[in-house]
């Protein structure tokens, strides 16, 4: 009987295992994870949990009794060490653990903080569960918060914190809030949106210290217990803080395939098939830097659908199914009273115009970005049920006519 290993117990990886046993597997599951918890979902942790409008349990991906339900040797908080490819087995916390087929969804790790004092009390990174718990808690005293980057995490936190009160600044060292990802023009709106919630930010700046104020000699037998109160910034300015939040970005969890000998560059190296360059070893989720057919290129997408598709798909390809990995990359976001979805990677550089269906400053609108004509990428900002009709779009690889698209009257199926 086969036995399929799985590295890595978060979204990926769940989904992949419930994937596995859909298309009739009936040979052995592990599913290995680090953390204490078993697989959850990511995006509450930034929303409703870290907001308190979601319970933690709502974040699972199956409920408690479905792995043993299921026959899924699910272990937590087990560490895998090493991979041998040529053995055909992974060793962990506890021994050796064999396999026909392996696969890796270790997805990311925060970008750390590299300063003097980012380990004190009072640094928080947004990554895990208990991580998103100690956070809500911090912004519930209502202390001042430094938030360093304004990218998804960043802002997530940003729009938590002014609605639980916190006076909050953002530290950026790009000229605009989400410049990387969605370019100056829609990143405006997105800073707009925050400062009209009351907001700081300090483009064009980064954090060269943490400001830790002179303590008090401890009394006798007393842990000496260190108090962040802001950061430095690269313009020599002190900005207060109590709670100092880093977003600046995420690395893949690739270390493991790199020592195993596998292919490695930003990432886990895949084919359309998330097969990587050892044919019984795959990669999903945001480990994976994958070929994308329809994109013509690598891409490694660290979003929740990512994690949610490559986890199925890459359990059809271990099962020998023909699989091409196209997904559109999709992502949303929910800050204060908008909400948004967004098909497409719209980088600057990868086009060179943007256009607007409806109303910008109502922030009730649809932002195409177009290179060449063709559609590069969608975002519909408070406007629902058109994401589908945006990938088809972008699928189509047409040109298309910019006053159409800019056009209500015209449904975007007939663009």
């Amino acid at each position: 009987m086969a036995t399929f290993v799985i590295i890595g117990a978060g979204l990926a990886g769940a989904k992949a295992a419930e994937t596995l046993r859909g298309e009739g597997f009936d040979g052995d599951i592990v599913l290995l994870g680090t953390e204490p918890e078993r697989p959850y979902e990511r995006p509450p942790l930034s929303k409703g949990v870290l907001l308190g409008k979601a319970e933690r349990e709502s974040a699972f991906v199956h409920p408690a009794g479905w792995y043993a339900e299921n026959r899924v040797d699910f272990r937590p908080g087990v560490t895998v060490t090493a991979i041998d490819p040529a053995g055909h087995a992974v060793t962990a916390d506890g021994g050796a653990v064999a396999y026909d087929k392996l696969l890796l969804a270790t997805g990311a790790a925060p970008r750390r903080l590299d300063l003097p004092g980012a380990d004190l009390d009072g640094v928080h990174y947004l990554r895990t569960m208990q991580e998103s718990e100690r956070l809500r808690a911090a912004f519930a005293t209502g202390a001042r918060v430094v938030i360093i980057g304004a990218g998804w995490i960043g802002l997530e936190t940003a729009a938590a914190a002014r609605l639980a009160d916190c006076p909050v600044t953002v530290v950026e060292p790009e000229p605009g809030a989400l410049h990387r990802t969605l370019g100056p023009e829609l990143g405006a709106v997105f800073g707009d949106l925050h400062r009209s919630h009351g907001v700081e930010f300090r483009f064009g700046e980064t954090v060269t210290s943490l400001y830790v104020p002179p303590q008090a000699p401890p009394r006798p037998g007393e842990p000496v217990a260190p108090k962040i109160a802001g950061v430095v910034t690269s313009s020599g300015d002190q900005v207060r803080g109590e709670v100092i939040v880093v977003g600046i970005g995420v690395i893949p969890n690739d270390a493991l395939a790199q020592a195993a000998g596998l292919e490695v560059s930003n990432g886990v190296v895949t084919d359309a098939a998330l097969r990587t360059s050892d044919p019984d070893i795959f990669a999903a989720g945001d480990v994976a830097s994958s070929f994308n057919p329809l994109l013509g290129h690598r891409v490694r997408v660290d979003h929740w659908s990512n994690a949610l598709n490559g986890g199925v798909a890459a359990a059809k390809a271990m099962l020998g199914q023909d699989v091409s990995y196209d997904r559109v990359p999709y992502f949303f976001s929910d800050q204060y009273d908008l909400g948004m979805e967004c098909c497409g990677l719209p980088s600057p550089g990868a086009y060179d115009q943007v256009v607007y269906r409806g109303d910008v400053r109502a922030r009730e609108f649809i932002a195409f970005w177009l290179s060449g004509g063709r559609l590069v990428a969608g975002m519909n900002v408070n406007v629902w049920d058109v994401a589908g009709d945006i990938q088809a779009l972008i699928r189509s690889g047409r040109e298309l006519n910019p006053a159409r698209l800019a056009n209500p009257g015209i449904p975007l199926t007939d663009v």
